[in-house]
């Protein structure tokens, strides 16, 4: 149970962070307000925002079992992986902890969409916010990828769990967008003022994400690397 938990929360953890980081963040708050402005009741405008967030946790999944599936459908792969996944952590971590605290500045193309492909998808109703959100999920910006493939990944394809931890990262990556939904959809007016309160607290959050990162990912070169290079 407590190996399980081990892996459950940092993924739910690293998708809370990657929801609440400024691309993801701006584009999710952009995706439910636009949704929002296409349908007058409610209850419809939170229903849009669930089917919005169940399309990004489904297409993180799906992502996330494609790559570990494929990494260990080959026996030759699952070997190398066994054997030197401890001593590639070290190095990716502290990558992945660079890009966090800004040191490296990653470039990655982007997913556009054109105001007719929104209207179109706003119009279809419930399967075309579960579209928007799936589609939404792969414009990885340098922050989320860092989390995902930098992080995520790695932690998966060294746990026991790591086939449900994509699954865990997607809900942790609904969790915000489920709030901006329920915020919009009842007209809060206060919500201007949260969401300047999250972009700060994600500043915080990914600074010290960053600085764990680095010290675990040194902490595995010290364990897995140093040793080897003694031989």
């Amino acid at each position: 149970m407590i190996e399980i938990l081990a892996g459950f929360l940092p993924a739910l953890w690293l998708g809370i962070l990657t929801s609440i980081s400024p691309c993801p963040l701006a584009s999710n708050v952009a995706a439910v307000s636009f949704l929002s402005n296409k349908i007058t009741h409610p209850l419809f405008v939170f229903i849009s925002g669930l089917a919005y967030t169940f399309g990004r946790m489904v297409a993180y999944a799906v992502v996330g079992w494609v790559i570990i599936n494929s990494f260990f459908s080959v026996p030759q792969t699952a070997q190398f992986l066994q054997k030197y996944m401890n001593k590639a952590l070290g190095p990716l971590l502290i990558v992945a902890g660079f890009v966090l605290l800004g040191i490296i500045n990653l470039r990655l193309p982007g997913v556009r969409f054109s105001e007719k492909c929104r209207n179109k998808l706003a119009k279809i109703g419930t399967i075309g916010s579960f579209l928007l959100g799936f589609i939404f999920a792969f414009a990885f910006c340098p922050v989320s990828a860092a989390l995902f493939f930098g992080s995520l990944i790695p932690l998966a394809l060294n746990s026991k769990t790591g086939f449900l931890l994509p699954f865990i990262y997607g809900i942790g990556t609904g969790i915000p967008v489920l709030i901006f939904a329920v915020a919009i959809a009842f007209g809060v007016t206060t919500f201007g003022r949260w969401f300047g309160r999250i972009t700060k607290i994600e500043c915080y959050a990914r600074l010290s994400t960053g600085v764990i990162f680095i010290i675990v990912g040194a902490y595995y070169i010290w364990a897995y690397i140093i040793p080897a290079l003694k031989i």
